[in-house]
């Protein structure tokens, strides 16, 4: 182990001694660039552009770029970055992290990475944990771009879609990660391509980047369509196709568990629900619903495919496999509330979700990833499996002079409470500012109330207003300052001395109980000490703490008890804390991993499905993908009906029906199909009913291709939220499959794959059987010759 450790820190010395190489060019270059005029110094970026078109690299360009980002840093807002802020510039322009200490100035650190990714015009986004963190950045980094010549953009939740799309067409973009990956989410949902506001996602630097990828990785981003108020559509549906008659007004394919209506049932339909065309664009909803009905009332069979429980209330499916009652599970695509009007239930409410992606998933889109944050190391091994991504420790400009001292650890948490107080008090009477670290607002409030009862004036701070937030942090360490702050509150924003407190020992930080994880302790520490400051740190422990419940030991209590409520400093307690923390972190590492494996598997299909979606939003003409949809359907409809007794010889008279059933109208006769085999058959059926498609449209065929489009859109959007729907339900249930020795991951994968596939049947389906059966009038004016023959 020891070996390791310290193969593991030659490692990490070997790449800083890379870094410090690397960066040498830059700091020889600096007496240059300070000699040079502001004209000349701006003139360098077109230049810096002009190399990166002429085929020179970003390595080709980066002492240069680096020099001239750094002195402009100087002559805009009077700060000069040392050379530990280029080493951190240098390993996110890697596509790294750069843990550096709080106070060393990672914002301005940050300046010289994005200059030089900014330089190929491609876009930069540099991801805030708040909107008030990303105005900040942009106004006060963004006037060195500004300056430098660089476009500077800020997308803000309020903004318009133009205001967006222009904040995005800058070079550097400053935002927050929540609002990219909306927009991201929105930009695959829009039916014209004008109203995408992105233009893809080449280069991020996260800040606060632990934060963001691994605090919040496991909370997916979600769009819904709210709640569907289509319950009365289910009950109209149901009862109208309870009153059809079979064969005569709709037609089952058991083989294929598909139901269409006849040429008759078309017109009855029209009829009761007193629409000129039931094709027609605005009524895809109510032929999505009477589709449904006709499933439930003559495909799906009671105690069979599911059974009623009215006690519950509810319709309850049976798993076709085990024949297993499959409790909480639902069909999706409104098949679940159609076999509840079917039978009687009450129909429970549809909410949409429309499109959905974690934010694992969302940032490893980028072509490179970058990030800085105080905290990393201690979970270096998961930003390296995740994200490929290097943590780095560059050393602080300053000797770090803070004094972190063994944990205090009580028996119970009231004699905690009450030496933390009286801390506090004895600290705040010398005038040293004291910043209280909790982890829940509950705390927060109990620390408050204690201290109002002692008449410490104090700021309670729990994360809720993050432009009040700054201001309260950045005045935490004035004289006689307390403050009590949730652990991660006010992560962005520096605590600076007041006067006179240097000498008072600095910061005072205490943290009220150890969090689950050793990087927000490090977080909350490290807010004293900035900047070779002096300061303290030291955690107020109970054996009564939910970490030590969860994870500390028997033994360790009763020692406590025998001791009422005295304190002990034990560095043997403090290291049982700390390996009880690293099991907790390795118990979440492992939860976050397991979400990415099953997220992986709707990243696949979403990237198929956001492709084809942009192909037929970028396309005018969609008529070559119809086309292929029709081979698709109709070369599945003839493999469905193979005889399995015959060879592989194909059920002709079954083909037929099925065809008909999705609008082919007698188009194709047994006869026709003769003695062909299923290849020579399904180019047949193609070249007719693509024929009859073609010469239907004929007339009106420039009119035709933006409703192809739109139908193609539509369909494929409702597919994909009811799709979204199933498998989130899949993912549900799927654990319970643990309990049957099987490998849940596998299930989940197999049995998406076929629902993916599925849905992409469906969707074929469905826009075929629109092509088939829609009506094409021609209402354009005649010319009078036509008139007069």
């Amino acid at each position: 182990m020891a070996n390791f450790i310290s193969k593991l820190f030659n490692e990490d010395a070997r790449k800083l001694r890379q870094i410090e190489k690397k960066i040498q060019p830059v700091l020889d270059l600096e007496e240059k660039y300070r000699n040079m005029s502001d004209e000349e110094l701006k003139a360098e970026t077109p230049k810096l552009r002009q190399r990166l078109a002429d085929g020179a690299s970003e390595d080709d360009i980066f002492a240069e770029a680096f020099a001239t980002a750094r002195e402009a840093c100087r002559r805009v807002i009077g700060e000069f970055p040392y050379k530990v802020q280029l080493m951190g510039a240098a390993v996110m322009c890697g596509g790294d992290i750069a843990e550096m200490k709080t106070g060393e100035g990672k914002t301005l650190t940050s300046v010289m990475a994005v200059y030089l990714n900014a330089l190929s015009g491609k876009g930069v986004h540099v991801v805030t944990v708040n909107e008030y963190l990303s105005q900040r950045d942009a106004q006060w980094m963004g006037q060195i771009h500004k300056w430098l010549g660089l476009t500077v953009g800020l997308n803000l939740r309020q903004l318009t879609r133009a205001q967006k799309k222009a904040a995005y067409a800058c070079d550097i973009t400053y935002t927050t990660n929540s609002e990219l990956g909306f927009d991201y989410l929105r930009d695959n949902m829009v039916t014209r391509v004008e109203d995408r506001v992105m233009r893809g996602l080449n280069y991020a630097l996260i800040d606060e980047v632990d934060s963001i990828l691994i605090d919040e990785s496991r909370t997916p981003l979600i769009i819904s369509g709210g709640q569907k108020q289509t319950a009365n559509l289910y009950l109209q549906a149901d009862r109208f196709v309870k009153r059809l008659k079979a064969d005569e007004d709709y037609e089952v394919d058991l083989k294929t568990r598909t139901v269409q209506l006849t040429e008759q049932g078309i017109a009855k339909a029209e009829k009761v629900f007193r629409v000129e065309n039931l094709y027609n664009l605005q009524h895809t909803a109510l032929l999505h619903h009477i589709n449904t009905a006709l499933k439930a009332n003559y495909v799906m069979a009671r105690d069979v495919d599911y059974v009623v429980d009215e006690q519950d209330d509810e319709i309850v499916i049976v798993d076709p496999n085990t024949g297993r009652l499959m409790k909480g599970r639902q069909w999706s695509d409104g098949l679940h509330q159609a076999v509840e009007a079917k039978e009687g239930i009450s129909i429970k409410q549809e909410t949409a979700t429309l499109a959905t992606i974690t934010y694992q998933n969302f940032f490893r889109l980028y072509n490179r990833l970058s990030g800085m944050t105080g905290t990393a190391k201690t979970e270096e091994e998961e930003f390296l499996e995740i994200y490929n991504m290097y943590v780095f420790e560059i050393p602080t400009n300053k000797p770090v002079i803070r004094v972190d001292y063994p944990d205090a650890v009580f028996g119970t948490k009231k004699a905690k409470f009450s030496a933390l107080v009286d801390e506090v008090a004895e600290r705040h009477a010398k005038g040293q500012p004291v910043l209280v670290g909790t982890i829940a607002v509950e705390t927060s409030e109990l620390i408050s109330k204690y201290l109002k009862e002692r008449h410490i004036p104090h700021e309670v701070l729990n994360a809720k207003n993050h432009a009040r937030e700054a201001q309260i942090i950045a005045k935490a360490g004035q004289k006689g300052a307390v403050t009590i702050a949730t652990n991660m509150a006010g992560r962005g924003t520096d605590i600076k001395l007041g006067e006179g407190v240097r000498e008072l020992g600095g910061l005072c930080v205490l943290g009220s109980e150890r969090h689950e994880s050793r990087r927000i302790d490090n977080q909350l520490r490290g807010r004293a000490g900035r900047q070779g400051d002096p300061g303290m740190s030291r955690f107020y422990v109970s054996v009564q703490d939910d970490l030590m419940v969860r994870f500390g030991s028997e033994r360790m209590e009763g020692l406590f008890a025998s001791l009422g409520d005295q304190a002990v400093e034990s560095k043997a307690v403090s290291k049982a804390i700390s390996s009880a923390q690293r099991r907790v972190e390795g118990v979440n590492f492992d939860a976050r991993k397991q979400l990415l494996q099953y997220d992986d598997v709707m990243r696949q299909q979403r990237e198929v499905m956001y492709q084809q979606r942009n192909f037929i939003l970028e396309n005018e003409d969609v008529h070559e993908v119809i086309q292929d949809m029709f081979k698709r359907v109709i070369s599945d409809i003839i493999g469905a009906h193979q005889d399995s007794d015959n060879k592989g010889a194909v059920d002709k008279k079954a083909v037929v029906e099925a065809l008909n059933n999705i609008g082919f109208k007698n188009m194709v006769k047994e006869e026709d199909l003769g003695e062909m085999d299923q290849e020579e058959m399904t180019g047949f059926v193609v070249d007719k009913a693509w024929t009859y498609y073609e010469d239907k449209i004929a007339p009106v065929k420039e009119q035709i291709k933006p409703v192809e489009k739109e139908v193609s859109l539509r369909t494929i959007d409702r597919a994909w939220s009811n799709h979204i729907d199933t498998m989130e339900k899949l993912r549900t249930g799927i654990g319970l499959r643990g309990y049957a020795s099987a490998n849940p991951l596998q299930a989940y994968i197999e049995e998406g794959y076929t629902l993916f596939q599925d849905m992409m049947q469906t969707i074929a389906q469905e826009i075929v059987a629109f092509c088939m059966n829609v009506r094409v009038i021609d209402n354009r004016p005649k010319k009078e010759e036509e008139k007069k023959a």
